[in-house]
């Protein structure tokens, strides 16, 4: 039976994509500890939702980003302990085909945290390319709820349109939509300005959450055409939008220098001030500093209006999720 519980989620959480994926992040084992640090410095301080997913990781890696979060919570104490929530997406994989294959890959995954899924959440839609795979695998979420495995359900990458048909055939299951994940941030504000999402999710009662909300590190204020980019995959597409956005960067250093902040504060800040939840990734004690550093101060609304006006012309955006509905 459903536990009723209602999930509280905080105003900025963590995302764990880089916690196992060596593709695109680099990780290695010998990061664990500082990973731990991280997880332990982000709960202490009021961000204690870790967005994670049953395809992080690369090749025998697998499912580490749910092991080490697993891990990591088990071995916590100290504030806000109670609050931990651990939010993961089960991936529509072609061969999940059932629904019991969805209830089957929540309970693998649970098996991996060595506790129960807080909210567990469709990675994406096969709306756009498998449209009769989808439902199957939606009532095997609702599924994992109804059977009180989970305490909540998600969705993730599915535009308004979508979002509306699922959110009625949740409701006739008695599984209320905690929340819905899309890339948001100054170089993707299409889920929002162009698909309507936060009125949907507003009238719906559902959690906007942001991810990708510093564009792969875009917003940082780090990379720029004269310094050394990232390797890999980033460095193709950096190379790309960079020279196409530094009117847009110009305004956050702008912003950022007048607030004593850093750029991916004010992004991450700008985020919050849309009432979307932001979950930036952090793989460094550093990192999980500055983001914090994005909590307890609000841009006013000018600052925000000037941000907007940059990301609106901008030259270049970010590529959207090829898995994102409409």
């Amino acid at each position: 039976m459903p536990t009723n519980q209602k999930l509280s989620l905080p105003i900025m959480g963590c995302g764990t994509w880089a916690w196992g994926n060596r593709l695109l992040w680099g990780y290695d084992p010998s990061m664990d500890y500082q990973l731990q640090e991280v997880f332990n410095l982000c709960v202490s301080n009021g961000v204690t939702l870790f967005d994670t997913g049953d395809s992080y990781g690369t090749g025998k890696l697998n499912g580490r980003s749910e092991t080490l979060l697993g891990k990591f919570s088990q071995a916590y104490s100290g504030s806000n302990q109670e609050n931990i929530c651990i939010a993961t997406k089960l991936a529509a994989y072609p061969w999940r085909l059932t629904r019991q294959s969805m209830v089957n890959a929540g309970k693998a995954s649970a098996k991996r945290l060595g506790i129960n899924i807080d909210l567990v959440q469709m990675h994406w839609s096969t709306a756009n390319y498998f449209p009769w795979q989808e439902w199957a695998l939606l009532d095997g979420l609702a599924d994992l709820y109804q059977q009180g495995l989970v305490k909540g359900v998600g969705l993730s990458n599915y535009g308004s349109k979508r979002l509306k048909k699922v959110h009625q055939r949740f409701a006739e299951r008695g599984a209320p939509i905690t929340s819905l994940q899309v890339q948001y941030s100054l170089l993707s504000t299409y889920p929002i300005t162009e698909l309507g999402l936060k009125d949907v999710c507003d009238e719906l009662g559902i959690k906007l959450i942001a991810y990708s909300p510093l564009a792969l590190g875009l917003l940082t204020g780090k990379y720029s055409e004269k310094t050394a980019l990232p390797k890999g995959i980033r460095k193709l597409a950096f190379s790309q939008i960079l020279p196409g956005i530094q009117p847009l960067l110009g305004c956050l250093r702008e912003i950022a220098e007048n607030r004593n902040k850093t750029m991916s504060q004010v992004a991450l800040n700008w985020c919050i001030c849309k009432g979307t939840i932001p979950i930036p990734g952090a793989k460094s004690v550093e990192q999980a500093k500055d983001n914090l550093g994005a909590l307890g101060w609000q841009l006013d609304a000018n600052e925000v209006a000037e941000l907007d006006k940059a990301a609106a012309s901008t030259d270049k955006k970010m590529v959207q999720n090829i898995f994102q509905t409409k």
